[in-house]
């Protein structure tokens, strides 16, 4: 019994032996020691053979280490500040002071530091890897590293978008010290201190090592890199690859590969053996047939292949997987194709925006998140604006059908440039380089830049031998020189800003704030460019700030910037208003945003755009310009499904001359679409119909059916409705449809004839001259309505007032107009029965923003509330109104900021603003409760 059970031990313990594999690699993450190195004497005073007397947890950043130095004044920021007032003016004085420094240029982090700091960690090497090749891999460190075993130097490495990797050679077993010296700071090789790889205004210019920190042992012989070309029309991939040989002599090698589908594609395919020989770091060859039938990747259909390869020979095997996707991303004409088959690019930035770390992250759930919001509301491209993300943003790409185009970090603009022979000239090669070694065969990065908005002298010439250079040694993508400029014949596709609604420096001369109609588009731009035109960073529409969004923020950074923007609304006397004011300004915000996707889809021929952005962008001096926060959340005021409609695969477009209409007036418009799906649609049913607020049809029809083709610009035929029936100002809303897919734009409808209001009850004035003075302190009725212009700069004149939006910001762009975010009322206000509105600006008030001035009211009691609200730039938090009422002795005045006498005879929405406003003065609603004295009137205005 005794040596049955001895038997049995010996057989458990030979099992167990059998089966135990050998470590290939040990997880570095934990403690490490630290130190910070701020006038770099660790190298000289030689550290790396010192134990370094502080603890840190990493993966991290320093600042999530609580390392660095407090906020203040002096603190040296990496990052443009355009608007230095809050280093001056009295405004923000207390924002200075110790223990409440709050900025407002971006998310302010609890510690910050530049410069070298040094991470230490003892290892302990396995016996079984006695024979091995050690590496070190660093993900995401930030930014150059140098790294030491023991007392021997080891190299270094300043990729700002790849991991680091260190062959650290054949390490004796046993225990060993490893020290790495990351300094985040500039010095000679500088991508720009907005470039959105480094900068404070987006991730932060964080000191640490955020992803993978590991060793890996490899066999004398082993993989280095492996790149797979699919050839879609062949039905193969060819496979080229290098081989890292240690031993320094010519060897024969094995190679094993196979292939299978990934998820549900379910393809298994057959095993290839191939005998090589390579030197002492060879390359090679070889083709493997995918099939009769291999499934393609593309934004409908992701399918995903992993490629095992193995190697065998003397000296030892090693293995690599790789996943791919056989895709085919080219362009035709004017048109991207993915495996010939049109694409529009519906696309919005990532800048390097993580409001809880600082830094990007490195695990696919937190990219497949993003991902799948940026496809919900109907987008399949992003670009990463000046940096490269990590490898997992790529994956969760590739899963789930997103379009990428990736930039190798640099914003040479400002303090730096690029062909001028400066050491960044050489950097960026070999950081494009390594983007394309370690991400080249995800299917989803599908375009490649050195990044955005160049700016000198000799940018042009190097760029185009930068995308010579490229598009010879990894023709899988489609390259551009910079995003924006500049136009190079050499190009696969131009990048530019053009064509959108809206471009730097236009203020109110802008499309938007000149043309209140979709009967346009920009043709005129792209046919002159003999390649795929991407609109550059279209929208750029800011909303108020969602104080609530204020406790989301729980890591490290801290939106101080908000809290300045919310303590100065309440000492403004309207911090109860400030939901009400982020809802108006997003509907605003939201309808911008239509404004300009549908001009790029009605674009015959165009390639595509990228929103800037999706969500906020927190640095720059703040710019809100998402209709989700920060964190990708939603705000309130637009759905993903509200926003698809106008964003999608498949959108119906009307082209209408006009928005607001009398009633002897048709309604008229050109109905389109611009169709990206899957396929061609066979036989579409496409409809329309007019209904009023209530959902009642007005009018409504169908369109014959018919093919519909992967193209835009499709006619689908014409609408041309009566409006004699409309009797009462409304607005009504016209919606097409075109199979599961609808679209809707908002009309006014007035009646031509009004009713007559008794004139002698009211006087209406464009100045308070001692008449009218008189007639209003014995008690008459006053309506004062002043020319654009009229009001004193100090008290709302200097206000740049317009219909859209802010554009980005006003700190950002030195006070570029508009400088207000619409309108907030309440639209059952009785002043307002005749001139139907939301609580938010819609196209029936571009009229009124166009016209008009905003008064400011701060001088006045709290109490007195406007009729129509203007929403003031949050850096100012002004009481904007539009249309307030107050009493002047006996008599009640109604001030209107809107001119309602000039060339009102060819203003529809003036007229009936008017109508409404003279209609309410005759009724008994009229009854101001704050009484003002004239000459507190008359001082808002020029003499």
């Amino acid at each position: 019994m005794k040596f049955i059970n001895i038997t049995i031990v010996l057989l458990f313990l030979a099992i167990v032996s059998c089966g135990k594999q050998e470590p290939r690699e040990l997880d570095l993450s934990g403690d490490w020691q630290f130190k910070i190195d701020s006038l770099n004497m660790g190298i000289t005073e030689k550290w790396y053979t010192q134990k370094l007397p502080e603890h840190v947890k990493l993966p991290g950043s320093m600042t999530e280490n609580g390392k660095g130095n407090d906020i203040s004044v002096k603190t040296k920021w990496t990052g443009q500040i355009v608007d230095s007032a809050w280093y001056t003016i009295e405004k923000y004085a207390k924002y200075r002071a110790d223990g409440n420094v709050k900025i407002p240029f971006w998310l302010q982090p609890d510690k910050h530091y530049v410069g070298a700091a040094w991470y230490q960690k003892e290892i302990d090497v396995p016996a079984s890897w006695t024979t091995k090749n050690i590496e070190l891999k660093l993900e995401r460190p930030h930014w150059e590293t140098q790294v030491w075993i023991d007392n021997k130097y080891i190299g270094m490495q300043n990729s700002l978008g790849t991991p680091h990797n260190y062959d650290l050679g054949n390490l004796p077993v046993g225990k060993h010290i490893i020290s790495i010296r990351i300094d985040n700071a500039i010095h000679d090789i500088n991508p720009g201190i907005n470039a959105h790889s480094m900068t404070d205004h987006t991730q932060t210019n964080w000191n640490g090592i955020v992803g993978a920190i590991k060793l890996e042992a490899k066999s004398s012989m082993a993989f280095k890199d492996v790149k797979i070309y699919p050839d879609v029309a062949k039905k193969k991939v060819t496979i080229i690859g290098a081989i890292k040989n240690s031993i320094g002599e010519n060897q024969k090698i094995q190679l094993r590969v196979k292939v299978k589908g990934v998820g549900e594609n379910p393809q298994l395919l057959e095993e290839v053996l191939k005998d090589v020989e390579i030197n002492t770091e060879g390359t090679f060859e070889l083709g493997y047939p995918m099939g009769d039938n291999p499934l393609l990747w593309d934004e409908f259909h992701p399918n995903l292949y992993t490629m095992s390869l193995s190697l065998k020979s003397p000296l030892g095997e090693d293995s690599e997987e790789v996943t791919f996707g056989m895709r085919e991303f080219k362009t035709k004409g004017t048109r991207f194709v993915i495996n010939d088959k049109p694409v529009f690019l519906r696309g919005t930035l990532e800048c390097a925006i993580f409001p809880k770390t600082g830094y990007p992250a490195t695990d696919v759930a937190s990219w497949r998140r993003i991902l799948k919001i940026v496809k919900a509301h109907g987008l399949n491209h992003m670009r990463f604006h000046s940096w490269c993300p990590p490898e997992a943003a790529l994956e969760a790409a590739d899963e789930l059908g997103v379009y990428l185009q990736v930039e190798a970090s640099t914003w040479p603009n400002g303090n730096s440039s690029i062909g001028d022979g400066y050491p960044v000239d050489e950097w960026l090669y070999k950081e494009t380089q390594a983007i394309l070694d370690a991400y080249g065969n995800h299917p989803s990065f599908v375009m490649m830049t050195t990044g955005n908005e160049p700016l000198r002298r000799n940018h042009k010439p190097y760029l185009r031998k930068y995308v010579d250079h490229f598009r010879k040694i990894d023709n899988r993508r489609l390259y551009t020189g910079a995003a924006d400029r500049p136009y190079l014949d050499n190009l696969d596709y131009y990048n530019n800003s053009y064509a959108r609604i809206q471009r730097w420096g236009e203020g109110l001369r802008s499309i938007i704030n000149k043309r209140p109609q979709t009967d346009f588009d920009y043709n005129y731009i792209i046919d002159t460019i003999p390649m795929p035109y991407v609109s550059h960073e279209i929208g750029q529409w800011c909303v108020y700030p969602n104080f609530k969004e204020i406790p989301k923020y729980t890591g490290v950074l801290k939106p101080k910037n908000f809290e300045v923007f919310k303590e100065t609304l309440e000492d403004n006397h309207m911090g109860q208003l400030s939901d009400s004011l982020m809802l108006a300004s997003g509907k605003l915000q939201a309808l911008c945003y239509k404004s300009d996707i549908e001009a790029a889809l009605r674009t015959k021929g165009f390639g595509g755009f990228q929103l800037l952005d999706l969500h906020d962008f927190p640095g720059q001096g703040t710019a809100l310009i998402g209709v989700l926060d920060a964190f990708w959340d939603e705000k309130g005021y637009i759905s993903p499904e509200e926003y698809s409609r106008f964003c999608n695969e498949t959108v119906p477009l009307a082209r209408l001359k006009k928005r607001v209409f009398f009633n002897t007036e048709n309604l008229e418009a050109a109905i389109e679409v611009a169709h990206f799906g899957e396929h061609a649609l066979k036989n579409a049913s496409t409809s329309w119909k007019l209904t009023n607020v209530s959902g009642h049809v007005i009018k409504q029809g169908d369109f014959e059916k018919r093919d519909i083709p992967q193209d835009n610009g499709i006619p689908l035929g014409k609408i041309d409705v009566n409006l004699n029936e409309i009797e009462t100002p409304q607005k009504l809303t016209l919606t097409v449809n075109v199979g599961n897919f609808s679209n809707s734009w908002d009309v006014w409808v007035y009646p031509f004839e009004k009713k007559q209001i008794d004139k002698t009850q009211f006087k209406v004035v464009s100045t308070l001259d001692k008449a009218t003075i008189s007639y209003l302190e014995n008690g008459g009725k006053v309506l004062l309505t002043s020319k654009k212009g009229s009001v004193k700069p100090e008290k709302g004149g200097e206000v740049g007032i317009g219909f859209s939006s802010i554009f980005w910001n006003t700190a950002w762009t030195q006070g570029e107009k508009p400088h207000t975010l619409g309108v907030l009322c309440d639209p059952s206000h009785p002043a307002l029965t005749e001139f139907p509105t939301e609580y938010h600006s819609n196209w029936q008030w571009w009229d009124a923003m166009s016209h008009s001035n905003a008064i400011i009211l701060d001088e006045f009691s709290p109490d007195l509330k406007p009729v129509v609200r203007v929403i003031d730039d949050w850096f100012t938090n002004r009481r904007l109104a539009l249309v307030f009422e107050v009493k002047i002795g006996k008599g009640k005045l109604l001030v209107s900021g809107v001119d309602l006498i000039s060339g009102i005879e060819n203003r529809p929405e003036a007229q009936q603003l008017l109508y409404s406003l003279k209609k309410y003065m005759v009724s008994d609603a009229f009854n101001p409760s704050v009484e003002l004295d004239v000459k507190s009137i008359i001082n808002l205005y020029k003499k």
